[in-house]
Protein backbone atom coordinates (compact mmCIF):
# COMPACT_ATOMS: atom_id res chain seq x y z
CA UNK A 1 0.00 0.00 0.00
CA UNK A 2 1.29 3.30 -0.86
CA UNK A 3 2.12 5.87 1.68
CA UNK A 4 -0.90 8.48 0.49
CA UNK A 5 -3.18 5.70 0.71
CA UNK A 6 -2.42 4.82 4.10
CA UNK A 7 -2.35 8.58 4.95
CA UNK A 8 -6.10 8.70 3.79
CA UNK A 9 -6.94 5.72 5.33
CA UNK A 10 -5.85 6.73 8.96
CA UNK A 11 -7.50 9.71 8.48
CA UNK A 12 -10.89 8.17 7.43
CA UNK A 13 -10.42 6.01 10.22
CA UNK A 14 -9.73 9.25 12.91
CA UNK A 15 -12.48 11.00 11.28
CA UNK A 16 -14.88 7.74 12.14
CA UNK A 17 -13.72 7.22 15.47
CA UNK A 18 -13.80 11.04 16.76
CA UNK A 19 -17.52 11.28 15.82
CA UNK A 20 -20.04 13.95 17.68
CA UNK A 21 -21.30 12.65 20.67
CA UNK A 22 -23.90 14.37 22.28
CA UNK A 23 -24.39 14.37 26.31
CA UNK A 24 -27.52 14.07 28.11
CA UNK A 25 -27.56 16.46 31.13
CA UNK A 26 -27.80 14.67 34.03
CA UNK A 27 -31.13 14.19 35.41
CA UNK A 28 -32.74 16.75 37.96
CA UNK A 29 -33.18 15.12 41.82
CA UNK A 30 -36.49 15.12 43.58
CA UNK A 31 -37.19 17.10 46.15
CA UNK A 32 -36.82 15.56 49.51
CA UNK A 33 -38.63 15.77 52.31
CA UNK A 34 -37.26 15.41 55.56
CA UNK A 35 -39.56 14.33 58.60
CA UNK A 36 -39.08 16.32 61.47
CA UNK A 37 -37.55 13.76 64.29
CA UNK A 38 -35.74 14.11 67.50
CA UNK A 39 -32.00 13.26 67.21
CA UNK A 40 -30.93 10.00 68.23
CA UNK A 41 -27.77 10.24 69.57
CA UNK A 42 -25.43 7.34 70.68
CA UNK A 43 -24.65 8.23 74.60
CA UNK A 44 -22.44 6.46 77.25
CA UNK A 45 -22.91 7.56 80.74
CA UNK A 46 -19.50 8.96 82.10
CA UNK A 47 -18.58 8.51 85.94
CA UNK A 48 -15.75 9.91 87.26
CA UNK A 49 -14.31 8.54 90.71
CA UNK A 50 -13.79 11.90 91.77
CA UNK A 51 -15.08 16.11 91.19
CA UNK A 52 -13.89 17.63 88.25
CA UNK A 53 -11.36 20.51 88.75
CA UNK A 54 -12.58 23.83 89.13
CA UNK A 55 -14.95 25.05 86.31
CA UNK A 56 -13.15 25.33 83.19
CA UNK A 57 -12.53 28.98 82.52
CA UNK A 58 -12.75 29.78 78.91
CA UNK A 59 -13.40 33.02 76.65
CA UNK A 60 -16.54 33.04 75.28
CA UNK A 61 -16.08 34.45 71.49
CA UNK A 62 -18.65 37.48 70.71
CA UNK A 63 -22.07 36.75 69.89
CA UNK A 64 -23.25 35.10 67.05
CA UNK A 65 -26.74 35.55 65.56
CA UNK A 66 -29.02 32.35 65.51
CA UNK A 67 -26.29 30.40 67.65
CA UNK A 68 -25.44 29.66 71.38
CA UNK A 69 -22.33 29.20 72.70
CA UNK A 70 -21.82 25.71 74.08
CA UNK A 71 -19.58 26.06 77.42
CA UNK A 72 -16.62 23.58 77.33
CA UNK A 73 -16.72 21.07 80.09
CA UNK A 74 -14.19 18.21 82.04
CA UNK A 75 -14.43 14.99 80.57
CA UNK A 76 -13.45 11.85 82.11
CA UNK A 77 -11.30 9.43 79.89
CA UNK A 78 -10.83 6.60 82.32
CA UNK A 79 -8.30 8.12 84.07
CA UNK A 80 -8.01 11.51 83.96
CA UNK A 81 -10.02 15.01 82.90
CA UNK A 82 -8.97 16.00 79.70
CA UNK A 83 -10.70 19.97 78.85
CA UNK A 84 -13.51 19.74 76.05
CA UNK A 85 -13.81 22.74 74.35
CA UNK A 86 -16.93 25.14 73.87
CA UNK A 87 -18.57 24.82 70.44
CA UNK A 88 -21.53 26.98 68.55
CA UNK A 89 -25.28 25.11 68.58
CA UNK A 90 -27.80 26.62 66.36
CA UNK A 91 -30.79 27.83 68.39
CA UNK A 92 -33.66 25.75 68.31
CA UNK A 93 -37.03 27.81 68.90
CA UNK A 94 -38.80 26.52 71.81
CA UNK A 95 -35.95 25.00 73.18
CA UNK A 96 -33.35 25.92 75.82
CA UNK A 97 -30.08 24.94 76.14
CA UNK A 98 -28.11 22.94 79.63
CA UNK A 99 -24.97 22.97 79.48
CA UNK A 100 -23.01 20.39 80.29
CA UNK A 101 -22.02 19.54 83.93
CA UNK A 102 -21.77 16.93 86.33
CA UNK A 103 -23.76 15.67 89.75
CA UNK A 104 -22.63 13.99 92.44
CA UNK A 105 -24.26 10.56 93.31
CA UNK A 106 -23.53 7.85 95.33
CA UNK A 107 -20.87 5.84 92.97
CA UNK A 108 -19.25 8.81 91.60
CA UNK A 109 -19.83 12.19 89.53
CA UNK A 110 -22.46 11.67 86.18
CA UNK A 111 -21.47 14.08 83.30
CA UNK A 112 -24.98 15.70 82.25
CA UNK A 113 -24.10 16.24 79.16
CA UNK A 114 -25.36 19.71 76.71
CA UNK A 115 -28.88 18.99 75.89
CA UNK A 116 -31.70 21.45 74.38
CA UNK A 117 -34.75 21.11 76.72
CA UNK A 118 -38.39 21.93 75.84
CA UNK A 119 -39.42 25.39 77.26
Amino acid sequence: MSKSIRLVALSALTLLASGCVVEQPAPRPHPVVVEERPVQREYVEVIAPQPPPVELVEQEPPHRPGYIWARGYWHWNGHKYVAMRGHWEAERPGYHYVHPHYEQRADGWHLNVGVWVAG
